[in-house]
């Protein structure tokens, strides 16, 4: 039996659904809290990078379940539908799938930012050690 999509389709799919965030718009949307920056990258590549200040952190493995506003696994600070979720991975593909997830569960205003964590350090944007 042949696949009918492959990731690339995916990944298509769900950028067509997202209006992605470039790394200034996201911290400044961080900043005036109009937006929470989730950071699903691995423990690995944040110790090997650093991270983002402001940004929260949950693992790839549990993040529908703490951010789906009817989950009783929720983290209710981040499972609120009231904010912007801009999710973050390293380089922006993982994220946009996330990111259309996330729409399906409640979040109608989730995206991702573009070019990931590399695109935010790339613009000089605050990185703290891992």
């Amino acid at each position: 039996m042949g696949r009918s999509v492959n990731v690339e389709d995916l990944l298509a799919t769900a950028r067509a659904r997202l209006e992605r965030v470039e790394p200034e718009d996201a911290a400044a949307a961080v900043r005036d809290d109009r937006a929470l920056l989730v950071d699903i990258r691995s423990e690995s590549q944040r110790a090997a990078d650093g991270v983002v200040p402001e940004a929260a952190f949950v693992a790839r493995n549990v993040l529908e379940w703490r951010l789906d506003p009817e989950s009783p696994w929720r983290d209710p600070e981040l499972a609120r539908t009231d904010r912007r979720v801009i999710v973050m991975c390293d380089q922006g593909y993982q994220s946009s799938l996330v990111a259309a997830t996330l729409q399906d569960l409640g979040h109608a205003d989730a995206t991702d930012l573009a070019g990931g964590f590399q695109a935010w350090r790339g613009a000089g944007l605050p990185v703290e050690p891992g």
